[in-house]
């Protein structure tokens, strides 16, 4: 973001330089009085048009991978739920182990892969409840809950597979900077063909539209990575699950130790 900002400034002085130099540099090359100036529209009218319509079709596939994600987020903690509650049909052994490591699973989520993911990365911490849910899953085969706590496991790692596609910016880097480069020109474009003289309200123009311009690609950097940033996608869905798995849990087992800290972190003995 901090980039964005950077270069739409630098376009923007430039844009004023050139007007400078428009004015007290640049020989008079028009007939018309200097009140009057160039036609913006008829120079760069194109040029920002583009730039906009582009702003507005990138916006929109960053806003759709931002609600993948969100989706992606609650689906996870929905397939979660449903494995702690079909862990009741379990036998007590199975039942605690999956309903322990379900809590685990939720914190090690919130706590180390949901700040992983804001640099498009995850975490191998929840990967290690998971292995504990199908370890535990093959003592129960042939017993008629094994199926549907194994439909709601692929559920939940299909959701966390998803997320986990979404955390990465689903814009290539390549296309970003050029938008900066295309927001650059018709900034420096627009500050040079302002008219030299009474142009206070051609400048402050210059201005808005150069902050909207910026605003508008920053938010898209910022939705094109759902899990870091001002727009974010926050865990409250994990969070809430995996309040309800410990209240099942602590229900059942009460006193029952968890095999894992506050940060999902598995105790050692």
């Amino acid at each position: 973001m901090i980039p964005v900002i950077v270069v739409a400034v630098l376009a923007l002085l430039a844009g004023l330089a050139g007007l400078a130099a428009n004015r007290y540099l640049r020989p008079r090359l028009l007939t018309e009085d200097d009140d009057t100036g160039m036609a913006v529209k008829d120079l760069v009218g194109p040029l920002l048009t583009l730039t906009v319509l582009l702003l507005a079709f990138v916006l929109v596939t960053a806003n759709g991978s931002y609600g993948k994600a969100e989706i992606s987020s609650r689906g996870k903690a929905r397939a979660l739920d449903q494995l702690v509650e079909t862990a009741e049909y379990a036998p007590e052994a199975q039942r605690a182990k999956i309903q322990a490591a379900a809590v685990c699973y939720a914190r090690a989520v919130r706590t180390q892969e949901w700040p992983a993911m804001a640099d498009g990365h995850g975490s191998p911490v929840p990967s290690i409840w998971s292995t504990d849910f199908r370890r535990t899953f093959r003592d129960l085969e042939g017993k008629p809950v094994f199926g549907m706590l194994i439909a709601a496991d692929n559920k939940r790692s299909e959701e966390r597979e998803e997320r986990l596609t979404q955390a990465t910016a689903s814009i290539p880097s390549a296309i970003l900077w050029f938008l900066l480069a295309t927001l650059a020109i018709t900034v420096i474009a627009l500050g040079t063909c302002i008219p030299r003289r009474n142009n206070r309200g051609q400048l402050i123009t210059l201005i808005v539209i150069t902050a909207l311009l910026t605003t508008t690609l920053c938010i898209i950097r910022d939705v094109d990575r759902p899990f870091g940033g001002i727009i974010n996608v926050p865990p409250t869905a994990i969070t809430e699950a995996g309040r309800q798995a410990t209240r099942d849990f602590l229900a059942n087992h009460p006193t029952t130790e968890l095999p894992c800290d506050n940060n999902g972190n598995r105790r050692t003995i």
